[in-house]
């Protein structure tokens, strides 16, 4: 097939992407007969200013991926839908005062207008939306299916609410004390609300981070928000009360150390030990801590404050009398809401006591340092010997922590216990734009689902669906879905108002893909044993304990109830990097960009750029900065006019070429014209020999290859080796590097013969070369594949096998060492045994001289690598 010499993209891509589409070429089916492989990127929810191609850092390199596992023989799943309920769909269906159902459904349909033009091969017959009642009727029944199992609640509780998005926030919601949306500072009031139980979860949700591939940053971040503590409870008896007082401590060892004690503000002891003398500080104390987020009490270096209720408390492994204190840095959330305070060896209760005047009294000494309560300077952590109480001489390890909870238990002075730092899930939202709770109130029967047949629980269409800011939500002023019949009685009763969360939505979208047009059931289990789990997921970072902490554990629910076979819902997890722009109008800092007002261009010296000292600069200068692209920052660059300019190919390369995928990166529009250049590059080799290419020929002759040729092949077999483990591991940038770097090659080689003639070497390059491109650059490999005379689509074609033999060099550098240290580098043949490699390093010149003569003591060979001599 002839080819023009102009690579002419718009028209390629079109023409591709009809034909992937008449074949329904990415449709998935249920296929027994081969290895499954389902992939999937963190559904999106559709806004109005569509995608940027700071989002396609997440989808190319995922569809490349993908791409290059169909190839491998697997039956892929690639599903996309849209995460259309919750808070982000709702304020900004206020803020243009439309429909937020009509908005979404538009949104979406630019999303996947925009997907579909930088040719990324989902299985739209699988789309799903979280606000279609088709599919929120199953986030309804699995509702009910943990509220049956006890693992969904209502209670009274303090929250946290938004002010200006007028909606309670879920503990993940509350970031350094405001909200996660709109940066607005977090209120706490009392209200009844929604709870999944995740805390009976703890456990697993903790120990199975052991069995899953995911980034180990991650991991850690879910393993902070869980917080398991191993520990003991432990009674102190209220001076002239019949109460109680009850601590969690992981350090029960020190509790002849502890000289105070120290409630939270909020607890409910607190007024009832108060004395009169001390009532008026500590309700004035309270009201204060009130006001102030959780993450700000709990926050470094933050400066002590407390109040003495008057009361006090005796220590009961000692007797001691000693003064309970009510403290914002101690919270209901974590423990019992009370704690033992140890000066000597915790470094916040040190700070407390010497502003109070509190005693200090040390139970473990380290050699050499002893120092009194009053000589010390800060709190003693670890190490040491106990110097008090009845494991005096014990070491300060954990050893002597068993021995002493085991103490606590044989005297009925505590019990060894396991406390989380994880708190329940508040599900609840005040909020329309949500999934309906499928609970009914009786008057008579109380709590009452739902029953199965009576789903889904519709979203009412309504006019006025703004945030009542009364804490109710706007449901509740609508009678025709307030007013409810009993489901078990028949009498008249009352239909839950709140709306869930968007995170249940997310919390099990990932089944409905295996199964998405089924009426009957949320699932079929058929499949779903064969697609689950999600074998590859990616996404941000930014959901490690909202999104990917509430899957799992809605997965080892579904998993109890015998709903579903396996128990962690994504087996690899990837997180991206983000794609930054120049942006203007933004607050300088140390390292940020800076641009002339008259140049528009950056400045060159980025040594300079990232130096404290670039600050002087005129008035009349424009400020800029790297920031991520979003609208109100008016720095979008959209795929929709760099494929216009570029092609969507050359979107895809650049996306993976420019910076590994983990990484951020900063736009750049040289960055896609190297990219460009390089497919044009691709395009004008295969259009020199598409004429007349023959597979046949060049397979007859190629195994006679010599000089030059044999080098090509050479690099093609190992390119191919390369290029597949790269992609498999998502090192997409050296995958395109390699293609780059071999590329040149081939055109070095074709530059060398005469005019003309072919090369077999150079034929089984290109014909090598297409399909290695294929995942990254699918539009105009398959119009290459077509040139050079092949049928079908290169989605189902064969990767390519690598012949080891042929890649194998046919010479290593071989480094020698004696004692360690390099002395000398050999060329040596790569089929060498260690004796030949031996007898090489022990001739070299300069080992000769080193050993002056003397036998070497050892020689160690490492095959194919390096040899050293210890003298």
């Amino acid at each position: 097939m002839t080819l023009s010499e102009r690579y002419n993209f718009s028209e390629i891509e079109k023409k591709w992407q009809e034909r992937w589409r008449e074949a329904k070429l990415f449709r998935a089916e249920l296929d027994t007969t081969k290895p499954k492989f389902y992939g999937l990127v963190f559904f999106p929810y559709p806004s109005g200013s569509g995608l940027s191609v700071g989002h396609f850092k997440n989808y190319a390199p995922t569809d490349a991926f993908l791409r290059y596992k169909s190839m491998r023989g697997f039956n892929v799943l690639n599903p996309m839908g849209w995460d259309a309920f919750g808070q982000p769909a709702e304020n900004e269906a206020i803020k243009r005062q439309r429909n937020p159902r009509e908005m979404v459904r538009e949104y979406a349909i630019n999303y996947r207008r925009q997907l579909d033009l930088i040719g990324l091969a989902y299985d739209w017959d699988r789309e799903v939306n979280s606000s279609d009642p088709n599919y929120y009727r199953w986030t309804q029944w699995i509702f009910l299916q943990l509220y049956k199992r006890g693992l969904a609640y209502r209670s009274n509780a303090p929250v946290n609410w938004c002010p200006v998005d007028k909606t309670v926030l879920a503990n993940e919601e509350v970031v350094n004390g405001r909200c996660w949306r709109c940066d607005t500072a977090v209120e706490k009031r009392q209200m009844p609300q929604w709870f999944f139980k995740i805390t009976a979860y703890g456990d697993r949700l903790l120990f199975g981070l052991d069995d899953i591939d995911w980034p180990e940053g991650i991991k850690a971040m879910q393993r902070n928000w869980i917080g398991r503590s191993e520990g003991a409870e432990v009674d102190f008896a209220v001076e002239g009360k019949t109460e109680k007082l009850r601590v969690f401590t992981t350090r029960p060892d020190t509790l002849w150390g502890a000289t105070f004690m120290v409630v939270a503000p909020e607890h409910p002891i607190v007024a009832r030990i108060t004395t009169d003398e001390q009532r008026a500080a500590v309700e004035a104390y309270v009201l204060r801590a009130s006001q102030i987020s959780e993450i700000d009490r709990a926050a470094e270096g933050k400066e002590k404050t407390g109040v003495w209720t008057g009361a006090y408390a005796t220590n009961p492994v000692n007797g001691e009398r000693i003064p309970i204190w009510i403290a914002d840095y101690v919270m209901m959330g974590y423990g019992t809401g009370a704690i033992m305070a140890v000066p000597a060896h915790d470094q916040r209760d040190f700070d407390f006591a010497r502003k109070f005047g509190i005693k200090i009294v040390p139970v473990y000494q380290r050699d050499g340092a002893e120092l009194s309560g009053n000589e010390m300077t800060e709190a003693t952590i670890g190490g040491g010997h106990a110097v008090i109480g009845p494991f005096k001489g014990e070491p300060d390890n954990y050893e002597t922590v068993g021995k002493v909870v085991r103490f606590l238990g044989e005297k009925s002075l505590g019990d060894g216990v396991v406390k989380f730092k994880l708190r329940d899930w508040l599900i609840s939202r005040q909020r329309y734009w949500g999934v309906p709770i499928p609970i009914i109130h009786c008057p008579k029967h109380g709590e009452v689902p739902v029953p199965d047949d009576q789903l889904p629980v519709r979203l009412p269409d309504v006019a006025n669906y703004q945030p009542s800011g009364t804490g109710e939500s706007p449901l509740a002023t609508i009678p025709e879905f307030v007013n409810a019949t009993c489901p078990t009685c028949g009498g008249a009763a009352r239909r839950e108002t709140d709306t869930m969360g968007g995170f249940a939505c997310s919390s099990w979208y990932f089944m409905r893909f295996a199964d998405p047009q089924n009426n009957d059931e949320a699932w079929s289990r058929k499949a779903l044993d064969y697609w689950l789990p999600v074998d590859m997921y990616v996404g941000g970072a930014e959901h490690a304990v909202m999104h990917l902490l509430y899957a799992r554990f809605w997965t080892k629910a579904l998993h109890d109830a015998g709903l579903v076979s396996f128990d962690e819902p994504f087996q690899r997890l990837r997180n991206q990097g983000t794609v930054l722009a120049y942006t203007p109008g933004l607050k300088l800092g140390a390292g940020d960009a800076k641009v002339a007002e008259d140049d528009d261009e950056p400045i060159e010296d980025w040594k300079a750029l990232h130096s404290d000292e670039v600050t002087n600069y005129p008035a009349n200068r424009i400020e800029y900065r790297w920031a991520k692209m979003s609208k109100s920052k008016g720095n979008v660059v959209t795929p929709d006019e760099v494929a216009a300019n570029y092609g969507a190919d050359s979107l895809r390369v650049y996306e993976m070429f420019v910076a590994p995928f983990e990484e951020n990166v900063q736009w750049s529009e040289d960055g896609i014209r190297g990219s460009s250049k390089f497919l044009a590059r691709v395009w004008r080799l295969v259009a020199q020999y598409a004429d007349g290419f023959d597979s046949a020929v060049w397979r007859a002759e190629v195994s006679s290859a010599s000089g030059k040729e044999k080098d090509l092949r050479r690099k093609t077999h190992q390119t191919i080796q390369k290029v597949g483990d790269d992609l498999e591991n998502f090192r997409f940038n050296t995958a395109v590097a390699a293609l780059m770097e071999w590329l040149n090659m081939i055109y070095d080689v074709s530059n060398s013969l005469s005019p003309g003639s072919r090369s077999a070497a150079v034929d089984e390059a290109i014909e090598t070369l297409i399909p290695l491109l294929s995942p990254i650059a699918p539009h105009i490999a398959d119009e290459l594949w077509e040139a050079i005379g092949k049928q079908g689509f290169l989605y189902r074609a064969e990767w390519p096998a690598a012949d080891a033999a042929v890649a194998a060099a046919d010479e290593i550098t071989l480094i020698v060492q004696v004692n360690g240290k390099l002395r000398d580098k050999l060329t040596a043949p790569a089929s060498a045994d260690n004796a030949t490699l031996e007898a090489m390093a022990l001739a070299s010149p300069k080992v000769a001289e080193l050993l002056g003569g003397r036998p070497p003591k050892k020689v160690i060979v490492v095959p194919g690598k390096l040899v050293n001599v210890v003298g």
